[in-house]
């Protein structure tokens, strides 16, 4: 039998070579090091596993839940403590956790993996608490806990390294997690004093769960239809349309009625309105398909008329460090839901696919649907008022055979040789007036990635690295509020606070406008780089060009070709001195510059070489007269003779060029760094070796020889630093 396409389709992309996924390269335009950025932080000695975090908006308050406490911090500077609540596993549980074959010393301890607002004066609080889940109330203003003890199973997993997910609704927690012990039995609950509910111990309902995201869509109250208001659950799980040797994941959206109560006799205290649904995300001319999903984000803005999904994505065969951001409508998905058809399980002989479209009559009320005016209307006031028929089909059918696709058929984002984490969203207005969404992705390496997208194109503004360690960001969080516009992220570590732009570090007009960060913009006036929503008064006169040029820049800050001046030329090697080695005419150093890197950026020099193929990086950048370039590639500096230009401005400062050819077996990453007294910056490529993927590399000639035709007016330049080159291999210098 002929598989689905489909599914031929997706069993395809995964065994495709991810070779081609080198053409998905944006490169960050700049990259933020550490040390350079200075955060503000949050550490608590001999504590660890920052991964729950919860801002009040009202009290300007972050909360933090780790391993065994739970935090409250100062929201515009975390590292000032506020409160703190301990809730620690006694010795004796510690034992019998230990008795069942788990570590003392690390999993039989109390994660806090639930911390939600229960009320303006308490946070409702579960910890894994050595296998055996327990939750609790916090007091706010005493900061301590209550004593409630209430059994945690199916609100908090048992295993801290099982995945789960939560959202407090009106005072009643609605979770995705384990149910047991041993992590067999997923769950999607609703704990309620008067109606709690579950789901449907059953494959077809949920097929080993990797839960990842929940939240509230609040019903309009323009709503056409007097509807009710939905949970949406996001998590990936094995397939249970198609049956392989290896388990095929897929990624899913559940939507369940917040005001479901249940049936009367069919599917009593379990859910009717439970419904899934698969995510699309792929980029079907490349062979990708992303199919496990790895955190969602909800986009609302009094600008937008419906809240957009936007989730992170990477392939389940990643041997090359693929990820993508998909973004969806709400009505998208609410279309399936609502209007979609089923499936139904089907035996099929000698073929793989095990569920089926269902083409049959639907009963009506429509199963899975929520409680409605039109339903009302017909005497089905609640899910207890529903027939047998709608239960009985809903419980057999909760799988949509209709797919959530993404906005414009494709990923916003992809990108190799990076494993996304977690995703923010903010949506801002540049200066003229286009709205943006600024997508804030965090890396498995500590790092952040800001982008956004222009004229079909993305760009990755900046990267910038959050934690020294290079550990995963386990959780982000957003602050939008007027005055104080702050990521924070949370790892094992620690937590940081990081502004959603560096503009004042943007030292020149060209540095500040092509950095196309709607964030920022150049204020002739006070000759600095400016941080838009906290500039007072008119925009008036402020430069910013989203389009990628820096023509409105006043022509004398424009630094593209070093002027006539002294100048020398220098060979770095793995013996040479980081000391000035050119002579310097003019004033002495002045430690208020700054070190600006110019463009055409080593960032923007992405390439893609055969083995062992020739190919040439170039830096330039200006600064004090002990300004200098370190070259690194996969971390560790260059052990090879790297000529560098010198020529001295006028003002006392120096303009520096720097030419590296090399040669590589496997794919790369250059860094150039421009090191002085005063400062230092980096900017940093990959150079990609392609193999057997001639599609993909006569594109990336194409670009490479358009960027060639760019930088071609560089050519009297260029002659200096192969005489410079020519004269380090004879060992002149």
């Amino acid at each position: 039998m002929r598989m689905p396409a489909p599914i031929w389709g997706l069993l395809t992309a995964l065994a495709v070579g991810f070779g081609t996924a080198v053409a998905f390269a944006p490169i960050p335009r700049i990259t933020w090091e550490h040390r350079e950025v200075q955060l503000v932080q949050f550490h608590e000695p001999g504590i660890s596993n920052y991964s729950a975090l919860l801002l009040s908006e009202d009290k300007d308050t972050l909360y933090v839940g780790a391993r065994e406490a739970v935090f409250a911090l100062n929201a515009y500077n975390i590292s000032k403590k506020q409160h703190e609540a301990y809730w620690k596993v006694s010795e004796d549980k510690k034992a019998k956790c230990a008795e069942k074959g788990k570590s003392k010393q690390t999993e039989c301890l109390n994660y806090i993996r639930v911390l939600q607002p229960l009320s303006a004066s308490a946070l409702y609080v579960c910890g894994t608490n050595a296998f055996q889940p327990v939750c609790d109330h916090l007091n706010l203003t005493s900061f301590k806990f209550l004593g409630k003890n209430e059994d945690g199973k199916g609100r908090c997993p048992f295993d801290p390294a099982q995945s789960y997910t939560s959202v407090m609704v009106d005072g009643e927690l609605y979770s995705g997690t384990s149910y047991n012990f041993l992590g067999s039995e997923p769950i999607i609950s609703r704990n309620s004093s008067h109606s709690p509910l579950r789901t449907e111990y059953a494959i077809p309902w949920l097929n080993e769960p990797s839960f990842v995201f929940a939240d509230v869509i609040r019903e309009s109250p323009e709503g056409w239809d007097g509807g009710d208001d939905r949970v949406y659950f996001f998590f990936t799980e094995v397939s249970v349309e198609y049956e392989f040797v290896f388990k095929l994941l897929i990624p899913r959206v559940a939507r369940v009625c917040k005001g479901d109560q249940g049936g009367l006799r069919t599917l009593q205290k379990k859910w009717t309105s439970f419904l899934k649904a698969r995510l699309i995300c792929s980029r079907p001319d490349s062979n990708l398909v992303f199919n496990v999903l790895r955190d969602v984000f909800v986009l609302r803005s009094p600008d937008l008329k419906e809240p957009v999904f936007y989730g992170v994505f990477s392939p389940q065969l990643n041997n090359v460090g693929l990820s993508a951001v998909c973004a969806y409508n709400l009505s998208t998905a609410e279309a399936v839901f609502s209007r979609g058809k089923y499936m139904q399980s089907a035996t099929v002989e000698q073929s793989h696919t095990k569920w089926v479209r269902y083409n049959g009559a639907v009963p009506t009320p429509r199963p899975g649907a929520c409680i409605t005016r039109e339903a009302r209307a017909a005497n089905f006031s609640s899910s207890l008022n529903l027939p047998d028929k709608t239960l009985q089909f809903v419980k057999d059918h909760p799988l949509m055979d209709d797919s959530v696709t993404a906005i414009d058929g494709r990923p916003r984002l992809i990108k190799s040789d990076v494993n996304y984490t977690q995703i923010v969203v903010d949506r801002t207005r540049a200066l003229d007036g286009t709205v943006h969404d600024v997508m804030f992705v965090s890396t498995d390496r500590g790092a952040l990635h800001k982008a956004v997208s222009l004229e079909n194109n993305v760009h990755i503004i900046e990267e910038t690295q959050l934690f020294q360690d290079l550990e995963p960001v386990q959780t982000l969080l957003l602050s939008s509020k007027e005055g104080r516009k702050f990521v924070y992220a949370g790892s094992n570590s620690g937590v940081v606070q990081a502004p959603l732009a560096f503009c004042g570090k943007h030292g020149t007009c060209q540095d500040c406008v092509l950095a196309r960060d709607p964030y920022c913009a150049w204020s002739p006036t006070a000759a600095a780089c400016v941080v838009l929503h906290q500039t007072d008064g008119p925009s008036r006169g402020l430069i910013q060009e989203m389009n990628g040029g820096a023509s409105a820049c006043p022509a004398s800050s424009s630094l593209p070709f070093p002027p006539p001046g002294s100048s020398s030329l220098s060979c770095l090697g793995p013996l040479s001195s980081p000391r000035s080695l050119w002579p310097v005419s003019g004033p002495g150093p002045d430690s208020r510059l700054q070190v600006t890197l110019l463009p055409p950026f080593l960032s923007d020099q992405a390439q893609h070489v055969q083995a062992l193929g020739t190919f040439h990086l170039f830096c330039q950048a200006t600064g004090p007269a002990d300004v200098h370039f370190l070259w690194e590639k996969n971390g560790r500096a260059l052990e090879v003779c790297v000529p560098m230009q010198t020529h001295v401005l006028p003002d006392g400062r120096a303009h520096v060029l720097s030419w590296l050819r090399d040669a590589i077996r496997e794919s790369a990453e250059y860094r150039c760094s421009a090191l002085s007294s005063v400062g230092n910056r980096t900017s940093k490529v990959r150079v990609t070796v392609s193999r057997h993927e001639a599609t993909h590399q006569e594109r990336w000639s194409r670009e490479l020889a358009a960027w060639r035709s760019v930088v071609g007016e560089h050519g009297r330049v260029m002659q200096s630093w192969r005489k410079a080159w020519e004269s380090c291999t004879q060992d002149t210098f």
